[in-house]
């Protein structure tokens, strides 16, 4: 290393800051998460500076450079712009003793800035020594990804305990204490945001002199995985992929998403095809119930988002009346993402001000005939599982009253390399699906304007690059 890495303390200290604009204000914005005492030297600061001297969370030093300005400091950011006074001001730095940062100057920096994960007081920092800036970004992401967002916050709880766990609890039984803290129910409980528990759980340890000896109780996931892409989950996704022994996944579940998990978890393809239902889902219910009694961290992977047309509620239904705790991470679901790469509003100020989410296929695969009920004027509709029932969506949308040339956008396996987002009317909705021969994950859906003039404003909007005009 041609680097040490290590904290420094800014508890009272001064951190100082010289420049009037953009560079400066990205240090001042990094030093703010500390507890630093900002000391800005600055002739014509910009505005975002120039509001944080008013608001008092720095101060504004406009006297001369001198070494007594940096004298006792903890370090300093040295961002005037100018080659020939970063210099200087680094040299004066240097004479008090004080390591500085000398922004796009290497061979004048005592000090590097990492890529920080800050889950305060929890904080990883990731260097690179200055050669692969991309890199520590990279990484930095990874590390986001495995950390729950409010890790942090048992963080501060366990050290406010410390002086408890010390009178309470015996030396030789602290390291097991913590470790069921950190890596166990705890831990667990914390991260699925039941803070009250897991902080509840923790002092009655803390009264009984030890952590608890009980079985380990397994948990359930329901994670929503998104239209398909990998990189849509969520970062709570992510952390419970890395967190579970075992993940039941649906027929369309990418097998990048399934990488994200952690290498030694088991994977139970439980997918349905229409039509046929190799895996009911009372078998589904039954196994998840079953591995997570086991005290096992269960996953119920599913696309999009769970709590819509996902069957959740009856997996919530089987985890709770089996006393196990269910945990839900949203996900994308389908409509949203295809809005997205269609480049499209899902509503849209005084044209449709309102979304509704439908279903064509009943739970026994027949047609739903009235599940345009809720389509009317200044609504949007996503039709989920649709595309077999095409035909009469589009009789059911014209004895409605839609206009036949109203515009439907068909978004075929969104997200994924092979996706197609074609552009149709309900006239041609049928022909269309079958000329291009949709039998997959779509999504069809239908905008009916408040006014029947916006019909033009809709269809005459300037194309996105991946539409497919229907022929």
């Amino acid at each position: 290393m041609k680097s040490f890495p290590m904290f420094i303390r800014t508890s009272g200290r001064r951190v100082i800051i010289v420049g009037d604009g953009e560079q400066a204000a990205q240090k001042a914005r990094l030093i703010l998460k500390t507890d630093a005492r900002i000391v800005l030297v600055a002739t014509d600061p910009e505005p975002e500076l120039r509001d944080m001297v008013l608001s008092k969370r720095a101060s504004h030093h406009q006297g001369p450079f001198t070494p007594e300005l940096f004298k006792g400091a903890a370090m300093g950011f040295i961002a005037s712009g100018c080659p020939g006074l970063d210099a200087s001001v680094h040299a004066l730095a240097q004479a008090a003793g004080c390591p500085v940062n000398v922004v796009d100057q290497p061979d004048l920096c005592d000090l590097t800035t990492p890529s920080l994960v800050d889950r305060d007081p929890v904080v990883v920092a990731i260097g690179t020594e200055g050669t692969a800036p991309v890199l520590a970004r990279q990484v930095k992401t990874k590390v986001e990804e495995l950390l729950s967002p409010n890790l942090g916050g048992l963080a501060a709880l366990a050290g406010r305990l410390r002086g408890a766990v010390a009178q309470n609890v015996p030396r030789e039984k602290r390291r097991a204490f913590w470790r069921w803290v950190f890596a166990e129910k705890p831990r667990k409980d914390w991260t699925r945001g039941a803070e009250r528990q897991a902080a509840s759980d923790i002092k009655a340890a803390i009264e009984a002199g030890s952590a608890p000896q009980s079985a380990p109780q397994g948990s359930i996931s329901l994670i929503g995985a998104g239209p398909g892409a990998k990189d849509l989950l969520t970062l709570r996704a992510v952390a419970r992929l890395q967190e579970a022994d075992i993940i039941f996944y649906d027929r369309l579940i990418d097998s990048e998403v399934l990488e994200l998990a952690r290498r030694d978890a088991e994977r139970v393809f439980v997918g349905k095809v229409v039509g046929a239902c190799a895996w009911p889902q009372e078998r589904i219910n039954a196994l998840i119930v079953e591995e997570a009694r086991k005290g096992r961290n269960v996953v119920r992977l599913k696309s999009g988002d769970p709590g819509v047309f996902g069957r959740a509620g009856e997996e919530i239904s089987a985890a709770r009346a089996a006393g196990l705790p269910v945990e839900i991470v949203p996900g994308i679901t389908a409509v949203c993402a295809a809005g997205a790469s269609a480049g499209i509003s899902l509503t849209e100020r005084g044209v449709t001000d309102a979304l509704v989410l439908a279903t064509a296929t009943g739970a026994d695969g027949g047609v739903l005939p009235d599940s345009v009920r809720f389509t009317t004027p200044g609504t949007s509709t996503a039709f989920y599982m649709a595309t077999r029932q095409a035909q009469a969506i589009q009789s059911a949308l014209l004895a409605r009253g839609l206009s036949a040339d109203a515009p439907i956008t068909l978004a075929v396996d969104v997200s994924k390399p092979a996706e197609k987002i074609y552009e149709c009317t309900v006239e041609t909705l049928h022909t269309t699906i079958r000329t291009h021969d949709i039998t997959g994950c779509a999504i069809i859906l239908v905008s009916w304007p408040k006014q029947a003039d916006n019909h033009a404003a809709l269809s005459t909007s300037a194309p996105h690059p991946r539409l497919v005009a229907a022929e």
